[in-house]
């Protein structure tokens, strides 16, 4: 059975007007979602050691990747001291703007 990335779906999907738009309406917690999962991965830690070292469950870690929880910034916090990193929040010139 071939294995198929993520990547490469979406960039199949990404063709489509209705995944486009939808992609882009959510990108932002797509984006922290990705920073979320590369800052554990350098870290070589599973979802299971990030929840530790945070004093929480698995299950937060997982739904936090997932994109669909808004974490608080003392959460990005507890994520940045886990995972060895520095947490930098920045604002940008929009596209729209």
């Amino acid at each position: 059975m071939k294995e198929t990335k993520v990547r490469d779906l979406h960039k199949a999907w990404s063709r489509g007007r209705g995944y486009r738009a939808a992609y882009d309406e959510l990108g932002a917690e797509f984006e922290l979602a990705r920073a979320l999962i590369e800052a554990r991965s350098r870290a070589g830690l599973t979802q299971a050691e990030l929840a530790k070292r945070m004093k929480t469950t698995q299950s937060v870690v997982a739904r936090l990747e997932s994109g669909r929880v808004h974490p608080s910034t003392k959460t990005l916090e507890k994520i940045a001291r886990a995972t060895g990193t520095r947490l930098k929040i920045s604002f940008e010139a929009s596209d729209a703007a």
